[in-house]
């Protein structure tokens, strides 16, 4: 059904198929819809229940000419220098194709998004997508949570690029503590800052604000108690187009838990007198 389907086109039903898995439609059903076998259908879901929508799409094989794809030391040591530095263009964060081509910029040599990812995934960076709306039907703490404190907030922006979840983790690293505040927009799609310390309301501040910039737009959030922080608290209470969600640390979302003492703890060792409160799900208006 599929052989003579474009890449484009190929992937345009998978995700079509999915969303129509998420909306409680049967295999079958779906492949009625999308012309898709049972299998590619199954492969789709798959795919999304392990890595959320960015899992989704077949990866095409191959490079372009000339790209590098294994990377020298030099062009890590610029991903790392890239990283721990603001993103470029008011993004909230570093992209694999922003990456790529800051270090085409550095070096004067195209590098593929993939070598760019690849790294992340040597150096345990990667992070992959929670998928939030298959909570919609579980019966669990989480499914209850999504459908109070998530779906009436999505219901509000049409697009899936106003959605955003992510987080701050701390990373153990042989070159010392790492953090990293990670971001995953429309189907899936990873940015990502790092620091060497704990990072502060000044930290979180440019990264919901480069999330505002583009119009409206909602953060669900696991690993800091923002609230916990007065200027981040004004700041959000001046928005209306803005809505942050906390991921509750105990409804088993997050394999592990909370992230480390120190990563959670820093908004309000900096900015706040007192605990922080991590069951706080949403910032009110």
């Amino acid at each position: 059904m599929t052989k003579h389907l474009s890449p484009e086109k190929l992937n345009e039903r998978r995700i079509n198929a999915v969303q129509l898995r998420l909306d409680g439609l049967t295999v079958m059903e779906a492949c009625q819809r999308t012309g898709l076998s049972a299998p590619t259908v199954s492969a789709a879901w798959k795919a999304f229940r392990e890595g959320g929508w960015a899992g989704v799409p077949v990866q095409p094989r191959g490079r372009h000419k000339g790209q590098v794809n294994v990377l020298a030391p030099e062009f890590k040591a610029t991903l790392w220098k890239s990283l721990y530095a603001l993103p470029s263009g008011g993004e909230p964060g570093w992209s694999s194709a922003a990456l790529a081509r800051c270090l085409e910029d550095t070096h004067g040599q195209p590098v593929s998004q993939r070598a760019v990812e690849h790294w992340w995934e040597e150096e345990h960076l990667k992070h992959e997508a929670w998928p939030l709306a298959s909570l919609s039907k579980e019966r669990s703490a989480r499914g209850r949570w999504y459908r109070q404190a998530v779906a009436p907030v999505f219901k509000q922006l049409n697009s899936a690029a106003q959605r955003w979840q992510g987080g701050v983790r701390h990373l153990p690293h042989p070159d010392g503590s790492l953090y990293q505040i990670y971001l995953h927009g429309s189907r899936g799609r990873l940015w990502m800052r790092c620091f060497r310390r704990p990072p502060v309301a000044e930290d979180y501040l440019t990264t919901l604000k480069a999330l505002a910039a583009n119009g409206p737009a909602a953060l669900v959030f696991h690993g800091a108690a923002l609230s916990a922080a007065p200027e981040l608290t004004a700041w959000l209470a001046a928005q209306r187009a803005f809505w942050l969600v906390t991921v509750p640390a105990d409804i088993g979302l997050v394999p592990g838990g909370s992230v480390s003492a120190g990563a959670k703890n820093a908004v309000s060792k900096r900015c706040a007198s007192h605990s922080p409160d991590s069951n706080s799900k949403q910032v009110t208006r």
